[in-house]
């Protein structure tokens, strides 16, 4: 699958948020603080994770639509990604 800079550019700035909160760790900030930060960071990568899943279930049903296949394996491994996730 081939993943947009959209995607990437929101890892990215999971990918900083994570850094701030270690910088945060390291001036021993309060930890209501830290932990407000790490929950902003699971919610940005929770999602990050369902626009990564919707879009290849979307490409992936389409794909078999026009191949005339059966749609319904596909919907039910998204699903399951989606709440292995969690």
């Amino acid at each position: 699958m081939q993943y947009d800079d959209k995607v990437k550019n929101r890892l990215k700035r999971i990918e900083g948020q994570v850094r701030g909160i270690l910088r945060m760790m390291e001036d021993e900030k309060e930890c209501k603080d830290i932990v407000g930060q790490m929950a902003a960071v699971r919610n940005a990568l929770d999602r990050a994770i369902g626009v990564v899943v919707s879009s290849n279930l979307e490409a992936c049903i389409r794909e078999q639509i026009e191949n005339g296949e059966n749609t319904e394996e596909t919907i039910k491994e998204a699903v399951n990604l989606l709440v292995k996730s969690r």
